[in-house]
Formats: structure tokens, C-alpha cells, sequence
């Protein structure tokens, strides 16, 4: 590929003010640049589905909160967060890069859509779960995530260990088999996913995006995502 892979990003919108307006941090635009790729915010327009998905070459499903499929949720539970346009096109575009085998990098909203497309379930607020969760909705904290042993992400980390922010209320609490635990948290929380199979499908609950402008190994995850699109289809 002569030119720079060319990177669908959906944008996030203004969920708390009503979603009068698309809202979100430059910094999943910048890692997207650095690591070699040309960034295009997505807007929710179901008629430019077919169209992103024929011409661009990887997907980026970014952070938010919006109201997911019941369907999505363990027995008894579900989503409290406003309903989106974003949920249908998001949707549709996770689902037709997958089906076409270009990469596709979700964050945190993005991870948890990836794993409910491939069976997994989720609850709304993981700190009921019990007293030994951490606090995972706080922008202003870090923990550490263990990475597991022969994983794609491991790979392009190449780390067993890393510390990573958490601003996530929801979580992903059940996968299938046809997506693989990557990571998880010291409290049991998973923290990443990815889909086996594929050229690139990785989920991750943290958001590497803000590490962007930091000498970090979240950076290589972009890069290997940018790279994985060289040979899409």
C-alpha cells in the first residue's frame, strides 16, 4: 500500500448534555497520526456504512457510554445509560470490518461491543460485583493489568504486566469461545480481549489513546494495529 492506511474512527457524542453533539478527546486521532495512519472521524449516518466499510482500512470503536442490547447483559441486569444513534452504526461498522478481515481496535466502549458481538455478556455497574472491586470509574486512577501469556497482546506489548488508567462503570464479566481473555485486572475484572482468527481484533477496557504523547507501550498497540492494515483486503 503506496499511500497511508486510511483509519474510520467513530466519534463519541455528548451522552450527558443530551447528544446534541459529537464530543471527544483529539487524542484517539493523534495516536492514530503518530502510529502511521490517517485518522477520519465517522459520524452517525447509516447511509455512509457500506461506504466506510469498502474504503477504509481499519476501524477504531471508542470509549462512550451508551445504552447497549439488553440482550448484552447477564440475567437481571442492563443498561442505564442514555440510548444513541451510535448503536446502530457503530454496529454495523464493527461488523462489516470484521466480516471483510480488516483490523479493528476497540476501546473500552469499543471492547465491550467486540466482546457482545462474539457472545459475551456484561453488567452495568461491576462494582457491586463485590468489596474487592476496584474502583474502576475514576479518571484518575491507575492499576495494573496482567497480560496473558501467548496472546496477540502480549505479543505486541511484549510485556506480562502493565499499568494502565480506568474510567469504565460497565464491564464485561462472561466471554465465549469465540473470543480469548487477554488481560485482566488484580481484582479479576476483565481488561482486554481479542478474537482469534482474525488478521486484528483487539479489545481493550483501558483507553491507550491518552497515552499517546507519553513514551508508553500502549503505543505499540496502535502500531500494530496501523501495520495490520497494510495487508487488509
Amino acid at each position: 500500500m503506496s499511500r497511508k492506511p486510511r483509519i474510520a474512527v467513530i466519534m463519541d457524542e455528548n451522552t450527558t448534555a443530551g447528544g446534541s453533539g459529537y464530543e471527544m478527546p483529539k487524542t484517539y486521532f493523534t495516536a492514530v497520526h503518530r502510529a502511521g495512519g490517517m485518522p477520519f472521524g465517522i459520524p452517525y449516518l447509516p447511509d455512509m456504512v457500506e461506504s466506510v466499510i469498502a474504503e477504509f482500512d481499519g476501524f477504531v470503536s471508542v470509549g462512550g457510554r451508551i445504552r447497549f442490547p439488553h440482550e448484552w447483559y447477564i440475567a437481571g441486569d442492563g443498561s442505564r445509560y442514555p440510548s444513541s444513534e451510535r448503536l446502530e452504526v457503530e454496529q454495523a461498522l464493527m461488523q462489516g470490518f470484521l466480516e471483510r478481515d480488516k483490523p479493528v481496535l476497540g476501546i473500552c466502549n469499543g471492547m465491550q461491543m467486540l466482546a457482545c458481538l462474539h457472545g459475551g455478556r456484561m453488567v452495568h455497574e461491576v462494582r457491586k460485583a463485590g468489596s474487592h472491586i476496584l474502583d474502576h470509574d475514576n479518571r484518575n486512577a491507575i492499576h495494573s493489568v496482567e497480560i496473558v501469556p501467548g496472546t496477540m497482546l502480549s505479543r505486541i506489548l511484549g510485556t506480562t504486566r502493565l499499568d494502565v488508567n480506568s474510567r469504565h462503570q460497565e464491564a464485561v464479566v462472561e466471554t465465549s469461545d469465540r473470543a480469548v481473555t487477554s488481560a485482566r485486572a488484580d481484582d479479576g475484572v476483565i481488561e482486554a480481549i481479542e478474537i482469534p482468527g482474525r488478521r486484528f481484533a483487539i479489545g481493550v477496557q483501558w483507553h491507550p489513546e491518552a497515552f499517546a504523547m507519553q513514551d508508553h507501550p500502549c503505543n505499540s498497540l496502535f502500531g500494530a494495529f496501523v501495520q495490520a492494515t497494510q495487508n487488509s483486503p
